[in-house]
């Protein structure tokens, strides 16, 4: 890997258990593996992104594989597209569950993680030592130009032109977000006028979009665990009176997946 200095964007070499510029900027591993370069001077708050309750929730959650299709069909796209990619970075890749899974499935491709969630990473890092994780943002990435021809964004906010400054010329970026009618059914719960997610196809300055797909279906949930883990991990769970949250523990839950999925290909 070729991280960067997050102060002064000299490349950062690794001394045993310290990455270090060589203006002295020095940035030391956590015990578990990954290295925070999400300098103080740089966070918006003092422990930005999920907190541990939506981390540990999101956590068992995906864990129980009720979101497993969005990453099997995650993994044939980028086998389809960039088999022979060598280096690899997951963006906003949390606790690690589709970093895993795809690292897994194509083990050719040096795939890495980045989440400005330092909770999250500790979890990654212990459970999947095989990967390097560093805590950072998404908006301003400690990477050399065109270090990576493949990227993924699975619910992650960026920037399109640190998107395509990381990435190399006719890389692969694959993208996924809430397609039209992605729990639906809750929002009818929650809203008066519920809207629909927008549908238009993405557009990334840099890029060139090359496929597009919604992957449709239901999620049922009997179990009040994990329907309290699905709700904990999204914004729902402020927005439902404890009325509703009640119902739904004790009748189920059912509403729509629907995930919107896009291939870019950097131009």
């Amino acid at each position: 890997m070729n991280y960067t200095c997050p102060l002064c964007k000299k490349p950062l070499s690794l001394d045993d258990t310290t990455w270090s510029c060589s203006d002295n900027h020095r940035f030391d591993c956590a015990k578990e593996g990954y290295v925070n370069l999400l300098p103080v001077q740089k966070k918006r708050s003092k422990d930005p992104g999920d907190n541990k309750e939506m981390m540990f929730a999101r956590r068992e959650f995906l864990n129980k594989g009720h979101y497993q299709l969005l990453s099997d069909r995650v993994i044939e796209l980028a086998q389809l597209h960039c088999p022979d990619a060598k280096q690899g970075l997951d963006i906003g890749c949390g606790e690690g569950y589709y970093s895993h899974r795809l690292f897994d499935a194509m083990p050719e491709m040096s795939l890495q993680g980045l989440d400005i969630s330092k909770s999250a990473l500790k979890y990654a890092s212990k459970r999947y030592k095989q990967m390097s994780f560093c805590v950072a943002s998404a908006f301003e990435m400690p990477f050399t130009d065109e270090q990576f021809d493949f990227l993924l964004r699975i619910y992650a906010p960026s920037l399109d032109e640190e998107l395509r400054r990381v990435i190399k010329h006719d890389g692969i970026l694959i993208t996924a977000s809430a397609g039209k009618n992605h729990h639906f059914a809750l929002k009818e719960l929650i809203y008066e006028q519920p809207k629909h997610h927008i549908v238009e196809s993405s557009h990334i300055e840099g890029f060139k979009l090359i496929h597009r797909e919604n992957l449709e279906s239901n999620l049922v949930l009997s179990n009040e665990v994990d329907i309290s883990h699905f709700l904990n991990m999204t914004p729902y769970s402020w927005k439902l009176t404890a009325e509703q949250k009640a119902l739904l523990i004790s009748n189920g839950l059912k509403c729509e997946l629907d995930f919107k999925i896009e291939v870019f290909k950097a131009i």
